[in-house]
């Protein structure tokens, strides 16, 4: 597997004081302004270049585990500040980092391998999460990252907001809150010269139709789910906040690590016993965590942290998520959209083992050494599957960039 470059992805702290000093470079252009706290007390800052009323409003650290984001967001910031012709008609206004206390706890800037990205993985609860707990919290109880970020699109009324995600292993692709014509084209080309594959079977996208490979428009409130069990439906997430407005949401994903075997849009022979074998794996690699949570909990000093919360979050999702995959694939089971499925059931309690171990290696517990063996297991076991290829960081940059100026300027033809 390669080496990562000398480029690194920059911590909450490195985000803001490159922020600063652009501001501090173009004051009459940029300005940087504080929207709220989080649950921590940690602030949120908005970047904002330009002054026209129409706006773009570009998201980035929803999830802690995705770090190209900030990196993308950075380099769109210095993009737009050099050429005229982008914040000619529009302001682009930046949110550095939705989640900076779950910023704080993912510590792998530089990852070499998948197993140094899960030694310091950390991905909240859904519930504690900026961007989906609208989804399955009450509004009275939606933490202050997500009431700051739902200000923001009320102040700002985006003609487009753009949330910038990423995957450990697999490909790209987009997700659309409404469709944006014309976007198909220039996000196939970028990945095509950027040798970054496109994820045309997405597991989180099943079942939603398709403008073009990759890009996938989500299904209208009221339709049913792909995933029945899963709690956190995007059609309630803050991605629909824009709507109000008449704006859309863009959800641009980008690899960590590049797979070439989730672009295969070639139909699968058996999916049927392709679920149900990914299902029976699922249950039984949980089953495994859950074993060494149960003999651990015991000994664990309290309050329950984070780490631990989701941990316990995400091996819950596992029976319900099994259980949608027996209940029969889609309609158009491709290749790729097995191979998605496949990524997925390794990802789920490969990360609750390395959430856990975290809490366990912390409490100096006696169970350590064997869930460490475990993740060191699967994420070997991962990479070797999907012949995993680490995609140089100014190439997720670059390709995350460009998807976003392209989905910018279509949604502004479909909106004019």
């Amino acid at each position: 597997m390669s080496l990562l470059p000398e480029h690194r992805y920059p911590s909450v702290t490195e985000l803001v004081a490159s922020a600063r000093a652009l501001t501090a470079h173009r004051p009459a252009l940029c300005g940087l302004k504080q929207i709220g706290v989080s649950r921590a007390g940690r602030p949120l800052h908005l970047l904002s270049v330009g002054h026209a009323s129409r706006a773009v409003l570009v998201v980035a650290g929803a999830h802690a585990n995705e770090p190209t984001g900030g990196s993308t967001l950075l380099a769109l910031a210095e993009r737009v500040v050099q050429e005229r012709e982008l914040r000619a008609e529009t302001s682009w206004h930046f949110l550095l980092c939705a989640d900076p206390d779950g910023a704080s706890l993912h510590v792998t800037p530089a990852p070499r391998t998948l197993l140094d990205y899960h030694l310091g993985f950390f991905r909240p609860a859904g519930p504690e999460q900026p961007e989906w707990s609208p989804s399955v919290l009450p509004p009275d109880r939606l933490p202050p990252e997500t009431r700051a970020l739902t200000r923001v699109i009320d102040e700002l009324r985006p003609y487009l907001q753009v949330t910038l995600h990423g995957t450990d292993l697999g490909g790209s692709w987009v997700q659309l809150t409404k469709d944006i014509p014309g976007l198909a084209e220039p996000f196939a080309k970028s990945a095509a010269e950027l040798h970054i594959p496109v994820e045309t079977g997405a597991s989180d996208a099943a079942g939603w139709p398709a403008s073009g490979p990759g890009v996938h428009v989500m299904p209208a409130p009221g339709s049913d789910a792909a995933y029945p069990s899963m709690p956190d439906d995007a059609r309630h997430s803050t991605w629909y906040h824009a709507h109000r407005y008449g704006g859309l949401t863009a959800v641009v994903e980008v690899p960590m690590w590049a797979s070439d075997l989730v672009d295969d849009p070639a139909p699968h022979p058996a999916p049927a016993a392709a679920l149900r074998h990914l299902a029976r794996r699922l249950t039984r690699d949980a089953t495994q965590v859950e074993r060494i949570l149960a003999e651990a909990l015991p000994r664990l000093p309290g309050p329950e942290g984070p780490l631990l919360r989701a941990a316990k979050w995400a091996l819950e999702l596992v029976p319900g998520l099994a259980g949608d995959w027996v209940h029969g694939p889609p309609p158009d089971s491709t290749m790729a959209y097995i191979g998605s499925v496949d990524a997925f059931g390794r990802r789920l309690p490969l990360r609750a083992a390395a959430m856990l171990l975290r809490v366990l290696q912390e409490a100096d517990d006696l169970a350590a050494p064997r869930l460490q063996e475990l993740v060191a297991l699967w994420s070997e076991a991962f990479a070797e599957r999907f012949r995993a290829r680490w995609v140089p960081l100014e190439n997720q940059v670059e390709h995350q960039s460009r998807t976003v100026i392209a989905a910018a300027r279509h949604a502004r033809d479909r909106a004019a």
